[in-house]
């Protein structure tokens, strides 16, 4: 049961629900505090989706537990999902969720489908990670993967979609050059070390967990290597609907959410701590390396945030997951709302 790390003020409580017609399970938990700031109006109620096994998305739980969102004149309520992207985004398009937040990687092919999600900012970037057996002649030179076979949950995941198009980039073609097998995640070292892959694509924390735990295995490339050290990683969506009855709010929303990725460069063990209850086989001080490996110091929002998106939605042309036909201005000009 996941719970919230907050002061012994607070108290917290923890449901299931069921998306009627969608089949995806939810875990909730809302701290039940008197909101910080906002004096003359009740806190505005949201209901927030998260991946809460993604460590990348500790600063949420900071949020709550620090008074961030109250601080904003919002009551939000933290929605574990645990089905696919598809049923994440048509349960903000339909109202059962209010925003969420998640990997723009994951997330854009769906968009293209028309979802009446917008996105209205960045939270950071990393926490993608390819790592490699020490002895299977790969370097950290991605064209060493020619040949060779890659393990990753999910052959149409960020993980494999960013090391796909890292790979084209460099001269290889990722799906003739390259072997994507899919396992599950937790058994993904165990597979190479059975010799049935040499490498691994994942994210955090298991990736950083492998590579701590397992010496045979080293890190080729994150989504921060060479010319993508700039780049966003996760992005937070809203509900269209949201936007259209309340920009407030989701204005409110967005800069909690980025306010939090700034209090966590602050204080990266607070937010470990924050986070650690939704990772209790990872240590604190993991959380806090892991953390600083990634660049929450990096949000977007903006016209700078809208020209990323049509920027990845170009890149993920080229490797074919975005359709031929899409013009990525319009695909961002589409799905961005600014809220600033």
């Amino acid at each position: 049961m996941s719970r919230i790390s907050a002061p012994i003020t607070r108290r917290t409580f923890v449901s299931t629900i069921a998306l009627a017609g969608l089949g995806a399970a939810f875990t909730s938990g809302r701290p039940l505090a008197e909101p910080a700031g906002r004096p003359d109006a009740p806190p505005k109620p949201l209901k927030l989706a998260w991946n809460a096994n993604a460590a990348c998305l500790a600063p949420i739980p900071l949020a709550i537990s620090s008074g961030l969102f109250f601080k904003h004149g919002l009551d939000v309520e933290l929605i574990n999902f645990v089905g696919s992207t598809d049923q994440l985004l048509e349960s903000l398009a339909t109202g059962k969720a209010d925003a969420g937040v998640g990997m723009a990687l994951r997330w854009l092919k769906p968009l293209e489908q028309g979802f009446d999600v917008k996105l209205t900012g960045a939270t950071h970037g990393g926490c993608l990670r390819l790592l490699a057996d020490r002895n299977s002649g790969i370097t950290n030179d991605i064209r060493s993967l020619k040949g060779k076979i890659v393990a990753t949950p999910d052959l149409g995941g960020p993980d494999k979609n960013f090391f796909s198009l890292l790979a084209q980039k460099r001269g290889l073609d990722p799906v003739k050059d390259i072997e994507w097998r899919q396992y599950p995640a937790d058994l993904l070292p165990t597979v190479i070390q059975k010799g049935e892959a040499h490498a691994l694509s994942h994210s955090d924390p298991l990736t950083w967990h492998f590579l701590k735990n397992y010496p045979n295995l080293f890190e080729v490339a994150t989504n921060l290597s060479d010319e993508y050290r700039n780049r966003v990683c996760c992005v937070i969506g809203v509900r269209g609907s949201l936007l259209r009855e309340d920009r407030p709010a989701a204005a409110s929303l967005t800069r909690a959410l980025i306010e939090a990725q700034n209090l966590t460069v602050q204080d990266y063990r607070r937010t470990a701590e924050a986070f650690y209850p939704y990772s209790p086989k990872t240590s604190v001080e993991e959380l806090v390396n892991m953390l600083k490996s990634h660049t929450h110091d990096h949000h977007q929002v903006g016209k700078d945030f809208k020209t990323e998106i049509a920027t990845w939605v170009e890149e993920l042309k080229q490797i074919g997951v975005i359709k031929p036909s899409t013009d990525p201005i319009k695909f961002a000009d589409r799905v961005y709302a600014d809220v600033a």
